[in-house]
């Protein structure tokens, strides 16, 4: 077995680097940069039961240590990814994916998740429950362990592929919500989803988002990721993807020092393309230095 592999609920990965969803699209636009094969696996873009054109512009903005976005889920809805854009991505990527999706009822998670349930290049379904509750006063999924706890059981119902819940930062006490998850059948889950925030443009004095808030990601919240990932690994017996603020070798290792089976790569994406090729080729040299024979045995070792 190779040094890098892991085994993510089931799921063997040749290394644990995943492209982080919303920064790599179905991963056809990166197919000129390098092969998606060396790859663990990917997250996709985040998938809603409807298709969705997203925000208004600019919903997207630069700052420092970090990136501001409020994209708002834009995506060609359930159907046409499953009949149409998951074919076409085995075409070019040999592994399991990790298909994310996203919704707004709990009706509308199951849906997805049960259009999921046979198609045969998802390994694990992503349940991303930071999206707004309609029957619930409009409060996320993820900010009640309750409500946390309903979306997961439902989504575990309908199909047999692991389901990872991904969770929001956006709480006093993300250890609970984790629990919460696993006490109602999660097979993993993922953290951190971006911080809430905002910038203005003092010269309109205006937000800079059109939406006025949007997620943080990016180096600035590297130790609030690493800390929850910590916490939380501490807390449940079932497998953690670490990801947030992730750029360089050396986060993927501290990520799975702190318990993360795997570590995603969000924003880094856009910046540099080639950062997920660059993690994985500098991670066995990284592990010479560290004394570190395989990636598997420093899971949590601290």
């Amino acid at each position: 077995m190779s040094r890098l592999a892991v085994n993510l609920a089931g799921l063997a990965l040749k290394n644990p680097v995943i492209p982080a969803s919303g920064t790599f699209g179905f991963g056809e636009p990166f197919l000129d940069y390098y092969d998606l094969n060396i790859l663990g696996s990917f997250s996709t873009k985040g998938t809603t039961l409807a298709p969705r054109n997203g925000n208004p512009t600019p919903r997207i903005a630069e700052c420092r240590a970090g990136l501001l976005n409020s994209v708002g889920l834009q995506n060609p809805g359930i159907d046409e990814v499953v009949d149409i854009t998951l074919p076409k991505v085995a075409t070019y990527f040999d592994a399991p994916v990790v298909q994310n999706v996203s919704g707004f009822s709990v009706d509308e998670f199951v849906a997805c998740c049960a259009r999921l349930d046979s198609v045969p290049n998802v390994g694990i379904i992503e349940v991303n429950i930071s999206c707004p509750n309609v029957h619930g006063g409009g409060m996320a999924f993820g900010t009640s362990a309750t409500a946390a706890a309903e979306v997961t059981q439902a989504c575990k119902a309908v199909t047999t592929k692991p389901i990872f819940v991904k969770l929001s930062p956006n709480v006093a006490d993300i250890v609970s919500i984790a629990r919460a998850c696993e006490a109602a059948g999660a097979d993993g889950l993922s953290l951190i989803n971006t911080l809430l925030g905002m910038r203005i443009d003092i010269h309109r004095r205006r937000p800079v988002l059109a939406n006025t808030v949007g997620g943080f990601s990016g180096p600035a919240v590297f130790p609030v990721a690493l800390r929850m990932v910590y916490q939380v690994a501490q807390a449940v017996s079932i497998p953690v993807m670490g990801l947030g603020g992730v750029e360089t070798a050396e986060d993927v290792i501290e990520m799975m020092m702190a318990g993360a089976t795997a570590v995603q790569v969000g924003s880094a994406n856009l910046r540099n393309p080639l950062v997920c090729k660059e993690i994985i080729e500098a991670l066995p040299p990284l592990m010479d230095t560290l004394g570190i024979e395989t990636l598997s045995e420093i899971i949590g070792c601290i």
